[in-house]
């Protein structure tokens, strides 16, 4: 698996952009169940956000942002940035962790 940085920026009025926040969480989710995102958040001040990813590719990953609400909608635009990871912490040793009153992770 390759690691990335996205960086989002919006390039909408943030009234736009917060019309599509329950959408984008849904989408967050989703590839939070897909073991692709790691950790994500928001700029402060809230300029867009910043999300750690894993994928088997840029390719895989550009896929997936295809559906990103901001993104699609022309609310943001996205910066995909491989990080040519040479450590990384074992993923798949039963991680658990919470996001938005939820608890994720693996149990292998």
């Amino acid at each position: 698996m390759k690691h990335f940085v996205v960086e989002a920026t919006y390039s909408a009025p943030i009234e736009r952009v917060g019309e599509a926040y329950a959408r984008h969480r849904a989408w967050l989710q989703k590839g939070y169940d897909l073991g692709l995102f790691l950790c994500s958040g928001p700029k402060d001040p809230p300029t867009g956000g910043y999300l750690v990813a894993r994928a088997e590719s840029a390719e895989a990953l550009r896929t997936m942002f295809e559906e990103e609400p901001f993104n699609r909608g022309g609310a943001g635009d996205i910066h995909l940035h491989r990080v040519p990871t040479r450590q990384a912490a074992a993923l798949d040793r039963g991680m658990v962790w919470r996001t938005g009153g939820q608890t994720h992770g693996t149990t292998n």
